[in-house]
């Protein structure tokens, strides 16, 4: 993994995560609510400026992060304090952490973007990279046929097995031909050269993107579901490790591939924040709906040792992801 990937899966964790925190921060503090803390990432502090009554600080592991509000695990007379807020307000605070999340994500899903006939990879050892042709070059016809989009490129990729064509591109403003012959991939079975598009955003559709948006949701929750119930496998489970691989991967594809692995993260971390574990957005939100029915809270105390449990939990459950994504991506071998 090479410096720009390591930024890139830097600030793609700490956008997602200051999204996040971000819709907690905004309502709590237009609720009136004293936040002590808005941190980005965990641990030592890196960087800290107080401005009024809270402290803006970045710490120097950059996963996670928080927004601490006084008399969020401990009981307080403070009239500024969160739990001395009304219910509904308390449940706002706590919903639009997740919620910015999925506005996040539907905003990226919002973007149309299209495959332009511009190489984004060309795949070593296959027909393309043989033949010479490079990332940037620009397909203009194909066998004398102009290719005005991917699919064309495809179809005249598809139709052509094992039968050389003519590819005229564009270099640097230079127009080259070259001599490619299409192969069967033993995998996908799929006629192909090598070669992979690069994206281009031609405008932009809320509606789909709230479309897109709905449906992942659903896809998440169905395998969440199928996870609880055993009909999914843990193997395709992958924690902070993993999620680093996945970006590192995106990253080499472009910016554009990138932004949608953001969206999917940023999806993801909403609906994994609101399952009903202690320490999780869910958990607390239980708590207020346990207050709703019983109409009195549970003891501060008793509600900040329970979400400690779980946080303590969640903590042992992240090593144990993280130690089986060393092993399945082969991490640990690299280091042996």
């Amino acid at each position: 993994m090479n410096l720009v990937n390591v930024v890139a899966s830097v600030l793609v964790f700490a956008t997602i995560v200051m999204i996040h925190e971000l819709g907690h921060f905004v309502i709590a503090k237009l609720s009136g609510i004293r936040v002590e803390e808005f941190a980005i990432g965990m641990g030592p502090k890196i960087f800290g400026k107080k401005k009024g009554e809270t402290l803006y600080s970045l710490r120097s592991i950059p996963i996670g992060g928080y927004c601490k509000m006084t008399g969020e695990d401990e009981s307080s007379d403070d009239i500024k304090a969160f739990n001395n807020k009304p219910l509904h307000i308390r449940m706002a605070v706590i919903l639009f952490g997740p919620l910015m999340n999925f506005l996040l994500a539907m905003l990226i899903f919002s973007l149309v973007i299209t495959q332009s006939t511009v190489i984004n990879e060309v795949v070593q050892g296959k027909p393309a990279y043989t033949a010479g042709l490079q990332k940037g070059d620009k397909i203009i016809e194909i066998n004398g046929k102009k290719t005005e989009d991917w699919n064309s490129i495809k179809q005249s990729i598809s139709s052509n097995p094992n039968t050389p064509i003519n590819i005229t591109f564009e270099r640097k403003k230079e127009i080259k031909n070259v001599t490619v012959t299409p192969i069967v991939d033993d995998e996908t079975k799929d006629v192909i050269i090598g070669i992979t598009p690069s994206l281009k955003i031609e405008g932009i559709s809320l509606k789909n993107g709230f479309r897109w948006a709905l449906e992942m949701s659903k896809a998440m929750l169905d395998f969440l579901g199928k996870l609880f119930t055993g009909k999914a496998s843990t193997d395709e489970v992958s924690g902070p490790v993993g999620i680093i691989v996945f970006i590192n991967e995106a990253a080499k594809f472009g910016f554009l591939y990138l932004l949608n692995l953001t969206a999917f993260l940023s999806l993801n971390l909403a609906i994994i924040n609101l399952l009903p574990i202690p320490a999780l957005d869910g958990g607390r939100l239980l708590f207020l709906l346990i207050e709703l029915i019983r109409r009195k809270p549970i003891e501060a105390e008793k509600e900040g040792f329970i979400n400690f449990i779980g946080f303590v939990a969640l903590m042992i459950l992240a090593v144990i992801i993280a130690y089986k994504d060393l092993i399945k991506f082969g991490i640990l071998n690299f280091f042996r």
